[in-house]
């Protein structure tokens, strides 16, 4: 059999997405015991129009998908936009093999001097397994002291699951939690059994539970803008925008921007915060 990393992700990928399905969402009936959880192979087959032997192939990690297949499994699974990106994106890996991805600690200095300059505006620089490798005053400020963290357990998805700050910081906990772990998925889709991230997600499973059960729902979703409510612990509530910016030298890296509308609460707020930063 194929052990193909991409295969073996798409397989799960597959499973993950029909176990959500109700049978009577695509017309099929509901009377009746049923073992598994969603639809079954031979349903997704019939729908697909393709053999039931073909996909159980296709889970199993065997065979490559043809186009056809995976437009007709995308129809049939309801997937999303960003869903279909990472179905089509596995499938095509298939037989690329791309260079180890190679560990960083700190960030260019250009973009650590550009960040430093944004007094008034959080930023954080990410990579794609989350690891923080720069950041600002005021993000500091806003969300920890990503100084005081030792560089190999500086990850922000980390952070989320065992950092008392970043766990009462956000309102929603757990959508951020689980949006977080659906980007990270997302945004690895071209570096299977990558050790690092492998390491980071066996860690993080065996000290949470939630943890455990979103990754195994392979979730995916793209890093690119949205709002988030936080309520901090000096200056209170704030409802920021945050938009992930790319940087042309080294697009493995992202700056985590975060904004409030002038004006807003939330915007005094976080000038409060910043003048706070530099006065202390």
């Amino acid at each position: 059999m194929n052990r193909d990393p991409h295969r073996g992700d798409l397989g799960e990928f597959l499973r993950a997405r029909r176990a959500e399905l109700d049978p009577a969402t695509v017309g099929l009936p509901t009377a009746g015991p049923r073992r598994v959880a969603g639809l079954r192979r031979e349903e997704i087959a019939e729908l697909a129009a393709i053999s039931t032997d073909y996909y159980a192939r296709l889970e199993q990690g065997r065979i490559q998908a043809s186009p056809s297949v995976l437009d007709s499994l995308a129809r049939v699974l309801g997937l999303d936009d960003d869903q279909r990106v990472y179905l089509y994106a596995l499938a095509a890996k298939d037989d690329y093999r791309p260079p180890p991805r190679r560990s960083r600690s700190t960030a260019h200095p250009q973009l650590q001097r550009m960040i430093d300059d944004m007094a008034h505006t959080p930023a954080v620089v990410i990579g794609p397994r989350t690891e923080v490798v720069a950041w600002n005053d005021i993000a500091a400020a806003l969300f920890t002291d990503f100084g005081r963290i030792p560089q190999e357990a500086r990850y922000y998805i980390r952070l989320l699951v065992t950092d008392p700050v970043l766990r009462e910081l956000y309102v929603d906990r757990e959508g951020v939690t689980r949006l977080a772990i659906a980007q990270l998925r997302m945004h690895n889709t071209d570096n299977p059994g990558d050790a690092r991230l492998q390491a980071l997600v066996t860690e993080l499973s065996a000290l949470d539970e939630d943890f455990r059960r979103w990754w195994a729902a392979h979730d995916v979703a793209v890093r690119d803008t949205g709002t988030k409510h936080l309520r901090h612990r000096v200056v209170g509530d704030l409802h920021l925008d945050w938009n992930a910016v790319g940087w042309a030298a080294d697009p493995d890296l992202q700056m985590i921007v975060w904004t409030a509308e002038p004006g807003s609460p939330s915007h005094a707020r976080l000038r409060s915060l910043a003048l706070a930063e530099t006065a202390g």
